[in-house]
């Protein structure tokens, strides 16, 4: 079994682990170089991929993700945009927060929250389409039971009995979290978390188990850069306790990219760590 385990995040539904190990590998393989830490070995990085079960199914003249607009955005996942443009508004200049009347989780805030986030400098390149998507992503792991079930299943699998360190990005940070509660005995000594949305009260107060439950593993490392408006909340201390260590780093414009996080050297550090 692999030494290290890593989650992906959000809108992977058309890759497959295999694309993704092409970006990682070479990107945490540069975490550790400027870490000083050691060289990852052909096989030491294994995929938990889940991203295919959100990929809709293929029809005739129509394959990819459903057209959606600002009017399917529902109840909790107008929620988790409020926060977006919130911790947009916190770190981009050009965003103006949302005002007491735009707060309430109505049509009208969801259109304006949409416009305003497209507007931003991170959700600049994504589109209404995609920026919906990834919203129902996070609210169907939350709040579908066979989906959820069905995606820690992936992460338990991977993780065998020479796993050392499991490396999760985005909503695979909320997966991991949840496999490693459920996993009794598991191996890994060291939790490395990139762009987590495990703050935001939205995924807190849906997680299984809840924070408060937290078996721990030797160390856990919370990765992140302060422009990084899914991680809206950057100390996952307030709600993990203080095993939880917050580390900073600067993507540039990049700033919730994967393969930033991992080219880091402290993601490197804690990884090496962990394989130690």
């Amino acid at each position: 079994m692999a030494r290290i385990v890593g989650v992906h995040g959000v809108g992977k539904q058309r890759l497959g682990s295999n694309t993704l190990l092409k970006d990682w590998e070479p990107a945490l393989a540069d975490g550790l170089d400027r870490a000083g830490g050691p060289k990852p070995a052909p096989g030491d990085l294994h995929m938990a991929f889940y991203g295919d079960l959100f990929r809709p199914a293929g029809q005739t003249l129509g394959v990819g993700d459903p057209m959606f607009t600002a009017d399917d955005v529902d109840g909790p996942e107008a929620e988790l945009l409020l926060e977006w443009w919130a911790a947009c508004a916190r770190v981009d200049p050009a965003v103006p927060p949302p005002g007491g009347d735009t707060l309430a989780r109505s049509p009208r805030a969801v259109q304006t929250a949409l416009r305003v986030l497209q507007h931003s400098r991170f959700f600049a390149e994504v589109s209404l389409r995609a920026l919906v998507f990834d919203l129902k992503q996070v609210h169907r792991y939350l709040t579908d039971d066979d989906l959820r079930a069905a995606a820690r299943s992936r992460v338990e699998e991977a993780i065998g009995p020479d796993t050392r360190v499991v490396v999760a990005h985005s909503l695979g940070s909320v997966v991991a979290y949840e496999a490693l509660c459920a996993l009794d005995g598991h191996g890994v000594r060291a939790l490395v978390t990139l762009g987590s949305p495990l703050g935001m009260r939205m995924v807190v107060d849906r997680l299984r188990p809840g924070p408060e439950t937290w078996p721990g593993t030797s160390s856990w490392t919370n990765v992140v850069d302060e422009g990084d408006v899914v991680a809206a909340v950057k100390d996952l201390s307030l709600f993990f306790g203080t095993r939880v260590v917050g580390k900073v780093v600067h993507n540039g414009s990049h700033a919730h990219d994967a393969t930033f996080y991992l080219t880091a050297k402290e993601t490197g550090e804690a990884v090496a760590g962990g394989l130690a």
